[in-house]
């Protein structure tokens, strides 16, 4: 019998993950808010909002009924806007089985709470965190549905339920790895998003390969640094997780993120920026909520400092790399 996999989202990454685990064998029910999106991805058999050239697999049917969803899953996957997880998940909770495996595939601190996406979910329903995992790793939607080759991280815990999950998403094109630092992938993703708004930032400036280098480069060190004071395994943050995910972010334009950077780089203001974009740049806000973990633990995280100040205060994108390049030389290992 094929494992029933709840996915809550139906944007660009809840409907790929969706058909990796089609393509996996699993039966899915995809969830979505709006009933015309539901009604076009029974119909047409694909997300016309999201991924309109994409064929989708019979094994998915779309829902706004979160009970509908959750029936007979054993696994939930949960893809939405990373500050409107809580609400959102207060309204599915009721759903979901006792002995659910909730999984995350969302890149994002809460705003309100310095939480990570593991840790909200845990707050929201109650489960034990052996029974909360994620996924993360370099995996654009776009390329994914075009199932071209990719690899992520599916963490967790309990290395028993890691595996699970890792048979339950494993197809030609997708090749997932366990691993049990949840804290080290969450991050990993969460900062990841606001590097790639600097490196955007400095393309549409005109800048070169040197100078996203070097801000890739630092911006790995920078998360590293705030991983050690939460625990994270180094070794995350050199894989896939970590400096995986960054590379593809921060190099292509299917970043959401580097491309809201890339508008504010050619000169448009932070709302001007938004109006352009159809879907969230998780980065924008996590930049704040991911400077209050930094400040809160006592981490020098400059890059991420700076993006705050140039969504935030109105600095300038040529300032701040100045601002950047003038601070006080140092050791590069501290």
């Amino acid at each position: 019998m094929p494992t029933r996999v709840a996915v809550f989202g139906a944007g660009s990454w809840g409907t790929a993950f969706a058909l990796i685990l089609a393509d996996a064998g699993c039966k899915v029910a995809l969830w979505a808010r709006r009933p015309e999106l539901v009604d076009a991805i029974n119909t047409t058999h694909t997300n016309p909002d999201y991924l309109p050239d994409t064929a989708l697999p019979d094994t998915i049917r779309a829902t706004t009924d979160a009970a509908e969803a959750a029936d007979g899953a054993s696994i939930a996957v949960f893809s939405v806007s990373a500050q409107h997880l809580r609400r959102s998940l207060t309204a599915w909770a009721p759903a979901l089985a006792a002995d659910t495996v909730l999984v995350s595939l969302m890149k994002g601190v809460e705003l309100s709470t310095g939480m990570l996406m593991s840790q909200v979910i845990a707050d929201v329903t109650s489960a034990e965190p052996e029974r909360i995992a994620v996924v993360s790793g370099p995996n654009l939607a776009g390329e994914i549905v075009q199932r071209q080759p990719a690899a992520s991280v599916v963490a967790c815990p309990d290395e028993q339920i890691a595996r699970r999950l890792q048979a339950a998403c494993h197809t030609p094109y997708f090749r997932p790895y366990t691993n049990t630092d949840v804290v080290g992938c969450e991050l990993g993703g969460a900062v990841k998003n606001v590097i790639a708004l600097a490196v955007g930032i400095t393309d549409g400036m005109g800048l070169g390969d040197n100078t996203k280098a070097a801000l890739m480069t630092r911006g790995l060190a920078e998360t590293s640094r705030l991983g050690q004071a939460m625990g994270a395994d180094p070794q995350t943050l050199g894989g896939l997780a970590g400096m995986g995910d960054l590379i593809a972010t921060c190099s292509s334009p299917l970043s959401r993120n580097h491309t809201f950077g890339a508008n504010l780089g050619r000169g448009m203001n932070v709302e001007q920026a938004a109006a352009a974009m159809t879907q969230t740049a998780e980065g924008v806000t996590s930049c704040t909520s991911v400077l209050g973990l930094a400040r809160h633990h006592q981490v020098d995280m400059p890059i991420v400092e700076t993006m705050s100040r140039i969504i935030h205060d109105g600095v300038s994108p040529q300032g701040a790399v100045k601002e950047l390049m003038t601070r006080t030389t140092k050791p590069e290992h501290h």
